[in-house]
């Protein structure tokens, strides 16, 4: 949902034959004055429902300076010069990788799993045992050392290594013992659907959060991440940008994967975004991220409330209704509009809506905007 030339939302409108994009660049007003001067009269945002049963790709998004040299140097991979932070918020229990963990549980799993050990190499894995307690630019350099020298790992000791612990996790659960010190569920579950590939091992590197319908992981740039398994809604900056280094068929970049990082170990806590509660609505919450692209507003409003008022935003948003039913109208419309789950509306700048609800049962609604 959104103007990105790879995927311009269509007008589900009789009287409108145009693209979403197409319709803005004629209606500039709509974005709102800031939003317009800011991002050269663009909606700077792509809104994303995910279903996510097989793992997508390990990742990293690059920022604004290497999105331009990349897109420069390989547009077929790298199909635009945007930046693009993303926030994940969930809608079922919603499984993900987040961020480097801290050093101790990555020296941890190296002594636990000796397979994981030789691939990193003792030198880089010792390395990073003496940095534990020390000052960051260490960490960093010896968790950079660590990571790259697994990444660059050769495909047939790779692939040796990890039928090797694939087969002996296989037999610990056979025999009824507990796997979850080596997180042995999901790393059979990740070889699964990725034989033989070098992101199952990238589970000991990066922490692993399962979010509660409503929690959300806020990525910015350079911050190695994978969805594996939920439902959420995902907003992000107008951008195509990925990098991948695993768990995909798609087109991998591990050198620049490994160069552009960010090698700041964090407790797997710390990856969770909170929300604020708005002071004026008492069924709004506010994912308010720390980059001016977007903003997502969530509402949850009781069955027993007949009407419930949008606010009025000096920015364009998409509205997406998760659950319940309601007839949308608008003070200048003559008609008004039936929405129910998977509906999307558009909304421009300063336009007031109204929805009526039209049974007793409660309404999630989730909205994309750009507060400047």
């Amino acid at each position: 949902m959104g103007t990105h030339p790879r995927g311009d939302a269509k007008i589900l409108d009789n009287r409108i034959s145009q693209t979403l994009g197409q319709w803005i660049a004629e209606h500039q007003d709509c974005l709102g004055s800031k939003v317009k001067e800011t991002f050269n009269g663009k909606l700077p945002f792509l809104f994303k429902v995910l279903s996510v049963e097989t793992a997508l790709s390990i990742q990293a998004h690059p920022d604004k300076e290497l999105a331009k040299k990349l897109h420069l140097q390989a547009p077929q991979h790298y199909p635009d010069a945007n930046h693009k932070p993303e926030m994940a918020i969930a809608l079922t229990p919603f499984q993900g990788l987040c961020g480097f963990r801290p050093v101790e549980e990555i020296v941890a799993f190296l002594k636990k799993v000796p397979e994981f050990q030789l691939l990193v190499g003792d030198d880089a894995a010792s390395q990073l045992e003496q940095s534990v307690g020390g000052d960051s630019q260490a960490v960093a350099a010896a968790l950079r050392g660590c990571f790259s020298h697994l990444m660059r790992s050769e495909k047939e000791v790779l692939v040796e290594q990890l039928d090797l612990l694939v087969k002996r996790i296989s037999q610990q659960v056979a025999a009824g013992n507990n796997t979850e010190d080596v997180c042995g569920e999901l790393l059979l579950r990740l070889h699964q659907q990725y034989p033989g590939d070098i992101g199952c091992f990238a589970i000991y590197f990066l922490n692993l959060l399962t979010l509660q319908p409503g929690e959300a992981m806020f990525l910015e740039a350079n911050v190695p991440h994978a969805y594996l398994k939920g439902d959420c809604v995902e907003c992000m900056a107008c951008s195509d940008n990925t990098v991948r280094a695993g768990l995909t068929p798609k087109f991998i970049d591990v050198p620049t994967l490994c160069e552009m990082l960010s090698y700041t170990p964090s407790p797997s806590k710390d990856r969770l975004f909170l929300p604020a509660w708005s002071q004026e609505d008492p069924y709004l919450s506010i994912y308010d991220p720390p980059v001016p692209d977007f903003t997502v507003l969530k509402m949850e409003v009781p069955g027993s409330v007949t009407e419930y008022k949008i606010s009025v935003l000096d920015s364009a948003s998409i509205l997406l209704i998760v659950q319940g039913t309601v007839t949308a109208s608008t003070p200048t419309a003559q008609a008004t509009m039936p929405l129910q789950r998977g509906s999307v509306l558009f909304i421009g700048a300063d336009q007031s809506v109204s929805l009526k609800l039209t049974e007793p049962k409660d309404l999630l609604l989730f909205r994309a905007c750009c507060l400047l």
